[in-house]
């Protein structure tokens, strides 16, 4: 099943996405015989396994007409993020290849933790943004980028869950785009603290999320890489800034799962419906890695961040393509001059 968060009129409604066709998820399930299906994301997943197994037999109900409601036709200008309120939202380090790669193009030695444990960080889940325009500040623009991800949101409550379990607690997965500010980023890392500045002005994930026994992945399931437990996929990843491909990955590559990446994150702790996860950049996922990888080498080669106008697209075998633009405001005020002598 594909859900969708999308504009109608002055409202946000919750859809099923079906051959490019959004159809309002409270309406079909009034006429399949439940008067209280939420309108939105994040109350629909606290509903729970009840919730979600309506749905998808309403979504079979659509599909063999049963069920006779008009839809929308699918295009971006209707969507907003899969869940626009989450309960928080963490990002992973889940990828050896674009970890490894960052720390050569620094000539610093891989980090021995990385295969020890999977880490996260909190951000900014009141920056969640979908498809459309992204508005930065002036000093975002010091080496913006983008970076493509996998990001999953929580289907249920959880303290202590143990990997091999983990999956079960998934909803389902959609892209993620985790916005970084370079220069703001690696000033305030110098404390050894954040990120904060750096990444907290959005994340934008979208367009749709997809259940993990939607067909469009449920088949590309495969096995984790060794010493490692839960699913993964075979997923092509796939950025374009302008129309030129810069980023093409894969989510088979992934060396944490996200069931570990979740089994860390639940440790003495609940995990909650709502909850939004990323799995960190795909090798050759950002613009600080492509740029560094350039300059080793080649001392001549040109580096590239994101400007004002730039449509960056990312793509996901599965997940569907989320777009947006780079847009700047009318400002001129800056953080990085408020530095102290």
């Amino acid at each position: 099943m594909k859900l969708v968060t999308y504009r109608v009129n002055s409202t946000h409604r919750l859809g099923i996405v079906i051959d490019s066709t959004i159809y309002d998820l409270s309406m079909a399930a009034y006429h399949n015989g439940m008067n209280n299906m939420p309108h939105n994301m994040l109350q629909f997943l606290q509903g729970g396994d009840e919730l979600m197994t309506f749905a998808k037999k309403t979504e079979q109900q659509i599909k063999n007409k049963k069920i006779d409601i008009a839809g929308e036709k699918y295009a971006d200008e209707l969507l907003l993020a899969p869940i626009t309120n989450p309960t928080s939202c963490r990002d992973g380090y889940a990828f050896r290849q674009h970890v490894a790669a960052a720390r050569r193009n620094r000539k610093v030695d891989m980090i021995e933790e990385f295969d020890q444990y999977p880490i996260f960080y909190f951000t900014n889940h009141n920056a969640i943004q979908g498809p459309g325009e992204i508005w930065c500040m002036p000093d975002h623009f010091q080496q913006l980028d983008f970076e493509l991800e996998v990001a999953i949101i929580v289907g249920k409550q959880g303290m202590n869950v143990k990997a091999e379990n983990a999956d079960n607690y998934i909803a389902g997965y959609m892209i993620m785009n985790d916005m970084s500010a370079r220069v703001l980023q690696m000033e305030e890392m110098k404390l050894n603290l954040g990120p904060a500045k750096g990444k907290d002005f959005s994340t934008v994930i979208g367009p749709m999320l997809v259940t993990p026994d939607d067909e469009s992945i449920s088949n590309l399931i495969t096995s984790a890489k060794a010493n490692h437990t839960g699913n993964n996929y075979n997923l092509e990843m796939i950025c374009r800034v302008n129309g030129v491909q810069v980023s093409k990955g894969n989510m088979g590559d992934m060396d944490w799962t996200f069931a570990e990446i979740l089994e860390r994150c639940a440790y003495g702790v609940n995990i909650l419906p709502g909850d939004v996860i990323g799995s960190g950049t795909v090798g050759t996922g950002c613009f600080l890695e492509l740029n560094g990888t350039g300059k080793l080498n080649n001392p001549d080669y040109k580096t590239q961040w994101l400007q004002p106008g730039d449509t960056v697209e990312m793509e996901v075998t599965g997940l569907g393509k989320l777009t947006n633009t780079i847009k700047a405001y009318d400002s001129d005020f800056s953080i990085l001059n408020l530095k102290k002598n």
